[in-house]
């Protein structure tokens, strides 16, 4: 069993796992670096949200309609699409988890971990707290870290996984010297950077940021390309 990583930009990832087809965070429509829409994404068996920023839900609920799949999320933002009618109408009931927590999916065991960072609403309610996911298929384990700061625990929750994918924009994220703190401390196999190049303020080279990676870490960094695929 493999696990295909296909980057979307932004924090946008479709991860492939035999049959089943997952989408992290989806944020095409209003995305000024994607290149794909929503409508070109068939076949999505699972929505995976990390928190209620709009750069990372926007999308949640037209996909989850047109694929009549469920969305996985922490419980506030599992009521909320609750309210929207998930759970009626032929629509699959969200996945409630919180942090801590795991869960056997048919594509593998998901575990919800912590993320430090803020979330809200598209509709200014409360989004809970922010999470990452730790997905393990088979033999395979892939770190979402999401958005956040780099924190020690880090280390206990996803130490010694196959991939890491790591935020490097900064402003809104950690950037090139905490990712590189966040590696020493996970020790990934391979580490793929996310959350950065949508809009100025997040700006950054990402091949600087793989120099740095190869000279301080022992990890390989591998830097995708917008609809680029990396299988683990």
């Amino acid at each position: 069993m493999s696990i295909a990583l296909t980057w979307l930009s932004h924090a946008t990832w479709l991860i492939e796992v035999d049959s089943y087809r997952i989408i992290l965070d989806p944020f095409l429509s209003d995305n000024p670096a994607a290149e794909t829409t929503v409508d070109a994404l068939e076949s999505i068996s699972h929505v995976l949200v990390s928190h209620g920023h709009f750069d990372h839900i926007a999308d949640a609920e037209a996909i989850a309609r047109r694929n009549q799949c469920p969305i996985v999320a922490n419980f506030e933002i599992a009521q909320w699409f609750s309210g929207k009618g998930f759970g009626k109408d032929d629509l699959p009931e969200p996945i409630a988890m919180n942090t801590g927590g795991q869960i056997q999916l048919p594509f593998g065991n998901l575990k919800m971990v912590p993320a430090l960072h803020s979330s809200s609403l598209p509709d200014g309610s409360y989004g809970g707290n922010p999470v990452g996911f730790v997905l393990s298929a088979g033999k395979q384990s892939v770190y979402f870290a999401c958005d956040t700061a780099y924190f020690s625990d880090m280390r206990y929750y996803a130490h010694g996984v196959d991939v890491a994918i790591l935020p490097i924009g900064d402003l809104y994220t950690m950037g090139f010297d905490d990712s590189i703190q966040a590696i020493r401390a996970i020790e990934p196999r391979v580490t793929l950077p996310a959350h950065y190049g949508t809009w100025p303020p997040i700006e950054q080279n990402p091949n600087s940021w793989a120099r740095k990676v190869r000279e301080h870490t022992p990890t390989k960094p591998v830097v995708l390309g917008i609809g680029e695929r990396y299988e683990v």
